[in-house]
């Protein structure tokens, strides 16, 4: 007999899969070329009314790079009027002064990826020389007082990571991560590689898709749990959990990493459910939310 999943209580919204780079380590294949799928803004508005609806307290919006979407102002002030604490995973290679806007509003936090603080490196591993720009929006994140974190991923040999981590502490970033390249989407071995997961999708999480599908997670996007054109969040979540558990993705769940003396993780731990910032240090599960309820994900 089945049992039922626990409450949900985060969720990615990945409303878009249009972005200016094209990163070689892009889980979801993103890039210049990608849509903002089918959902509609009163789709997503209601698929987020559904997911507090069902105990959710936190949604992060990815993509993609979801400032490239027209309705994202509108649907993180939805979220904000369900009481929902509220993220943006950006490349922060773009914002307007009405995005900076939105951002500033109180329950909105920004969370994004850094590589490197070399140009050439960092060209290598986006597509596109914007090292300059990410850089001086995560400045101007602080400058005005906007919580972000920062994931650094290890993309390619000789990247220059202590390098970044150093870069990121001068421009006054508190929160940093550290992780390694996960081999899905572009890098991909496999199509279907559950052992690149955590093994804490669809538990108490979910992720839905440019068009719809709901997953137990972003990077376990090919266990589809159905469409939200077809079914309500609730059973579809409840469907995701089923179809982790099944899967064997359940199954592998890993140990909680184990930081070191500065409180990161070593890029060899585990995802933590977490695309782009799963190595989180150990105290929840899964990950630790600091300061509140934060997860991440991220594009």
């Amino acid at each position: 007999m089945s049992t039922a999943p626990p409450a949900l209580d985060f969720f990615w919204a990945e409303i878009t899969g249009k972005c200016q780079l094209s990163c070689t380590h892009c889980y979801a294949g993103s890039g210049p070329d990608g849509t903002h799928g089918t959902m509609t803004a009163a789709e997503w508005v209601t698929a987020i009314t559904q997911a507090r609806t069902l105990g959710a307290r936190m949604v992060q919006f990815i993509g993609g790079e979801p400032t490239l979407h027209r309705d994202l102002p509108t649907l993180i002030g939805h979220a904000l009027g369900d009481g929902l604490e509220t993220e943006v995973y950006t490349n922060l290679v773009h914002a307007t002064p009405a995005m900076w806007e939105v951002f500033a509003q109180p329950g909105v936090r920004l969370a994004t990826s850094y590589y490197t603080d070399d140009p050439d490196q960092h060209r290598q591993i986006t597509g596109r020389k914007t090292l300059h720009l990410t850089r001086r929006n995560i400045a101007q994140a602080v400058t005005m007082g906007i919580p972000i974190r920062v994931g650094i991923v290890g993309v390619v040999n000789g990247q220059r990571v202590d390098q970044a981590k150093a870069e990121l502490a001068q421009l006054g970033v508190t929160d940093v991560g550290i992780d390694r390249m996960r081999l899905l989407g572009r890098p991909a071995r496999a199509a279907c590689d559950a052992s690149e997961l955590c093994g804490r999708c669809g538990d108490g999480i979910a992720a839905i898709l440019p068009d719809g599908t709901v997953t137990p997670c972003p990077l376990g996007r090919w266990l589809k749990a159905g469409n939200l054109r077809d079914l309500g969040l609730g059973e579809l979540y409840a469907g995701a959990n089923r179809l982790a558990a099944d899967s064997g993705v359940h199954a592998r769940r890993m140990p909680p990493c184990e930081p070191d003396g500065d409180g990161q993780c070593e890029p060899k731990c585990r995802p933590g459910c977490d695309p782009a910032l799963g190595c989180r240090p150990p105290g929840g599960d899964p990950p630790p939310p600091p300061p509140d309820d934060r997860r991440k994900v991220a594009s």
